[in-house]
């Protein structure tokens, strides 16, 4: 009776450990199917990351250019600046143009005109005088 009482209490321990080793192997197989997944999510994240990098590298090497092409610009445009008149200079030539007053000039063919009715002006006053 001993020994049949040793092996109901070996078969009990047999079947508790045969079932924790079942749920042990499901365990295991929920945990490869979960790394699984997150091996493929981490893949599609790479690839992602991996295109955007190179999209801001684009990006920052177009700006680059952009910077390169503005600094020509800016360096032309300092070039050009040694041909602007000073203030000083604009000053006198202002008091220069006050002083003559251009708009009071007179052009040729207005002075031709002036002339031929003086000239008229000259004959009528023989003519009558």
């Amino acid at each position: 009776m001993a020994q049949q009482q040793d092996y109901a209490d070996l078969s009990y321990i047999l079947n508790d450990l045969n079932a924790r080793i079942r749920v042990l192997e499901g365990k295991y197989n929920l945990f490869g199917e979960r790394l699984l997944v997150i091996n493929k999510n981490m893949i599609s994240e790479y690839k992602l990351i991996v295109e955007d990098v190179k999209n801001i590298e684009a990006s920052m090497k177009k700006l680059q250019e952009e910077m390169e092409h503005v600094k020509e610009i800016l360096k032309n445009l300092v070039g050009e600046m040694q041909y602007f008149a000073r203030k000083e200079n604009v000053t006198i030539l202002e008091k220069y143009i006050k002083l003559w007053n251009p708009l009071r000039f007179v052009t040729h063919e207005e002075v031709k005109r002036i002339l031929a009715e003086g000239a008229d002006g000259r004959e009528q006053e023989q003519n009558t005088g």
